[in-house]
C-alpha cells in the first residue's frame, strides 16, 4: 500500500542522515519507546542514555520507536507500528521501554500502544504480549497515572536500573521477573508493591550522561548534549531537581566531558538542573569554543553569570541570553526561595549587551499562592527596565504544583484568574516586550495529572478516546472523581506549616478550571 511504503521511506530517510545509530543482534529485544515526535525524542538525553545502555547489556538490544507525526496515515494504512532501525513491528519485541518526560505526554503512550495493536489496559494484556515499562523524568514526582497501563515502572536515574530489570527478564518468566522486581527499590509494580515514590540513584560511573546519535532533525539541530553535572544544590520550592533529590549536584570534571565530545561534534550542548553552578563552567566553555566548536548551556542561573562567562557563550554562536525569574515579584521569588534579584538579571542583561547578544529570554511564572495583582505589575514594571537594556521575549508559564516538592498540595489559581494575569501582563507589555504565555488551559490538565493518582491516568484514557479536546479532560476528570491530593512536605529542612489561600467555594485540595 502506498501510505505505508512511504511511512517506511521517510524513516528510511531520517536514519540516513544519523550519526552514530547503533544496531546489534540479541536474544532479547527492547523497543525504545518515547511518546512524543523523533524531533523531541532524540533531544532527549536520558532516551539516548538508556538506548546506549541497552546495547552495552550483553544479552539485549534496542530499538527506537517514536510517536508518529502523522497518525492518522498509520491508521488509514493500517500499518503497526514499526521500530526506526529495522522497521519491525512493536509487537513482536519481548518489552516496550517508554520514556516519559511530562504528564502530557500521558496521550502519546495510549496512541503509541493502540498503534501496536496492544490492549491500552495492563490488565486487558498477558504473558503473550510485551512486558510494558516506564520510566523517565515524570518518574522524579508522581507517576501515579501511569499504574493502570504499565506493567513496571522504573524510577528515577535508571542507568544502573535498566541492566537490573534485563538480567531479570532475560531469565524468568512474566509472573515470577513481577514478583522479583517488586521487592527492588527502585521498581514499582502496579498491584503487586515497590516503594512509593523512591527516585534511583545512578552510580558515579554512569556519568556522564550524552547523546549517542547525532542528527539535524532535532529541536537542538546536530548538537551533541552532554552533562557537565547532574542534580542541583539550589533549594527552590516548585521544583523536582533539587538538593534533597539524590544527594545534590554531583559534578563531572571537564576532562571527563572533554574526552566524550566526539570529533565530528560541530556543535555542543551542556545539560544539567544547575550547569552554571559548576565551580569550573567557564574553563570548559572556553575549552569547547576555544576547539572551533559552537556551544550552548541549558539552566543559565543570573547570580552565577559574568562577562566573562556570557562572553563565551556569544563566542559559541549564541545570539541570545536566556534566564530565568520564575516569580513575578520579588516577593514571589523569595516565597520559592529562588536566589535571584532584580539586580541579579539586570546585570546579566548588561553583560548580554555588552557581550553583542540580541535578545534576553526571561522564563517566569505566574499563580503562585499568596501572587497579587501588584506582583504582576511589578513585573511589567521590571521586563519594561530590563527592555531598556536589550530587547526582552518573556516566557510565562501558570504554577503548576508537584508531587515531591515543598509546594506539592498547592493549588492551581483558577483558568480565570491566570487568563486574567496572562491578558494584564499582555497589556502592560504591549509594544515593549514579546510575552509568549504557555495555555492556562493545558496547564491545568497537567496540574490534574501531577497532584492525582492512578484514576487520573484513566482520565486521561478517557479524554483520548474521546478526542482529547479540553472539554473532554474536563469531563473525564469530573466523571472519574479525580481529586488533587492534600498538600505535604518533603524533606528539607524547614519544618513551618504551609497555607495555602483557600478559592472561595472549594477547599484548598480541589481543582479550579473555573
Amino acid at each position: 500500500m502506498e501510505g505505508r511504503y512511504e511511512l517506511i521511506e521517510h524513516v528510511c530517510s531520517l536514519l540516513a542522515d544519523e550519526a552514530g545509530t547503533l544496531r546489534k543482534e540479541a536474544p532479547y529485544r527492547v523497543a525504545l519507546c518515547y511518546p512524543s515526535p523523533y524531533h523531541v525524542g532524540m533531544s532527549s538525553l536520558g532516551y539516548q542514555a538508556i538506548y546506549r545502555e541497552v546495547h552495552a547489556h550483553a544479552g539485549a538490544t534496542a530499538e527506537r520507536v517514536f510517536l508518529p507525526d502523522d497518525v492518522e496515515t498509520y491508521k488509514r494504512t493500517r500499518t503497526p507500528l514499526f521500530t526506526w532501525e529495522s522497521q519491525s513491528s512493536v509487537s513482536g519485541f519481548e518489552m516496550l521501554a517508554f520514556s516519559v518526560a511530562y504528564e502530557l505526554e500521558l496521550s502519546g503512550l495510549f496512541t503509541m500502544l493502540d498503534l501496536s495493536g496492544l490492549p491500552v489496559l495492563s490488565a486487558e494484556r498477558d504473558a503473550r504480549h510485551p512486558l510494558v515499562v516506564a520510566g523517565g523524568p515524570l518518574t522524579f514526582s508522581n507517576p501515579d497515572p501511569l499504574e493502570p497501563f504499565v506493567d513496571v515502572l522504573v524510577q528515577g536515574e535508571a542507568e544502573d536500573l535498566i541492566h537490573v530489570l534485563l538480567d531479570a527478564a532475560a531469565s524468568l518468566e512474566r509472573e515470577a521477573l513481577l514478583e522479583h522486581l517488586a521487592k527492588i527499590p527502585g521498581f514499582r509494580v502496579p498491584g503487586r508493591g515497590g516503594m512509593r515514590y523512591h527516585v534511583a540513584k545512578a552510580t558515579d560511573a554512569r556519568l556522564p550522561a550524552r547523546t549517542q546519535i547525532i542528527t539535524p532533525h532535532t529541536e537542538l539541530r546536530s548538537m551533541f548534549l552532554i552533562e557537565p553535572e547532574r542534580g542541583c544544590s539550589r533549594g527552590c520550592h516548585y521544583c523536582v531537581m533539587r538538593r534533597t533529590t539524590n544527594g545534590g549536584m554531583r559534578t563531572v570534571p571537564p576532562e571527563r566531558v572533554l574526552s566524550l565530545i566526539p570529533e565530528h561534534a560541530k556543535r555542543v550542548g551542556l545539560v544539567g538542573a544547575a550547569v552554571t553552578d559548576h565551580p569550573r563552567i567557564v574553563e570548559l566553555l572556553r575549552t569547547i569554543v576555544d576547539s572551533g566548536r559552537e556551544v550552548g548551556v541549558s539552566s543559565l542561573r543570573a547570580d552565577r553569570l559574568t562577562q566573562e562567562l556570557v562572553d563565551q557563550l556569544r563566542r559559541g554562536g549564541a545570539t541570545n541570553l536566556t534566564v530565568a525569574a520564575d516569580g513575578a515579584s520579588q516577593k514571589m521569588r523569595d516565597l520559592v526561595d529562588r536566589k535571584h534579584s532584580e539586580e541579579q538579571i539586570v546585570r546579566a542583561a548588561r553583560f548580554a549587551r555588552t557581550a553583542g547578544m540580541k535578545q534576553l529570554k526571561v522564563y517566569n511564572v505566574v499563580g503562585l499562592p499568596h501572587e497579587e495583582d501588584a506582583d504582576i505589575d511589578e513585573l511589567i514594571r521590571f521586563t519594561t527596565e530590563l527592555s531598556r537594556i536589550l530587547p526582552v521575549a518573556l516566557g510565562v508559564a501558570p504554577f503548576v504544583a508537584k508531587r515531591n516538592t515543598p509546594l506539592d498540595g498547592a493549588p492551581f489559581a483558577g483558568l480565570r484568574e491566570v487568563e486574567n494575569k496572562l491578558e494584564r501582563l499582555r497589556k502592560g507589555l504591549r509594544g515593549r516586550a514579546e510575552v509568549r504565555p504557555t495555555s492556562a488551559r493545558w496547564a491545568w490538565v497537567e496540574y490534574m495529572l501531577a497532584q492525582c493518582g492512578p484514576e487520573a491516568g484513566l482520565a486521561a484514557m478517557d479524554a483520548w478516546r474521546a478526542g482529547g479536546s479540553f472539554a473532554a479532560w474536563k469531563r473525564a476528570f469530573q466523571e472519574r472523581g479525580c481529586e488533587p491530593y492534600m498538600a505535604r512536605r518533603v524533606e528539607d529542612g524547614r519544618r513551618q506549616p504551609t497555607v495555602w489561600p483557600v478559592v472561595p467555594g472549594r477547599p484548598p485540595s480541589q481543582p479550579s478550571a473555573a
